[in-house]
C-alpha cells in the first residue's frame, strides 16, 4: 500500500451505521472498506468512459461513412436470391 493521505468525509447515519456493521463482521477497518468501495467505483466510472468514448468514435465513424453518400453502382443481389441460395445451399425447402 502507498503512502496514505487524510481524508474527511461526510456520511449520512445510515452509511455510518451500515459502515460500522460491515467493519464489525468482517474484521476491515472503516477505512479499508471505504477504500475499496472507492476503487470499485472509480473502476466503474473508468469503464463507463471508455464505454462513452468507444460509442462517440463509433457514432462519428457511421456519421463519415453516412456523409459519403451512396455508393456507386448497383447491387447485383437480391435479398430473395441471398436466401434462395442459402436454401438451396443447405438442402432446405422455402415453402
Amino acid at each position: 500500500m502507498g503512502t496514505m493521505i487524510r481524508k474527511q468525509v461526510y456520511l449520512e447515519a445510515r452509511q455510518e451505521a451500515l459502515l460500522k456493521q460491515v467493519a464489525k463482521e468482517t474484521g476491515q477497518s472503516e477505512a479499508e472498506i471505504i477504500r475499496a468501495a472507492l476503487d470499485t467505483w472509480l473502476a466503474a466510472e473508468a469503464q463507463q468512459r471508455r464505454a462513452h468514448q468507444a460509442w462517440q468514435a463509433e457514432k462519428a465513424f457511421i456519421a463519415s461513412l453516412l456523409a459519403q453518400g451512396a455508393v456507386e453502382g448497383e447491387r447485383t443481389w437480391t435479398r430473395e436470391a441471398i436466401y434462395e441460395e442459402r436454401l438451396d445451399r443447405y438442402g432446405q425447402d422455402a415453402d
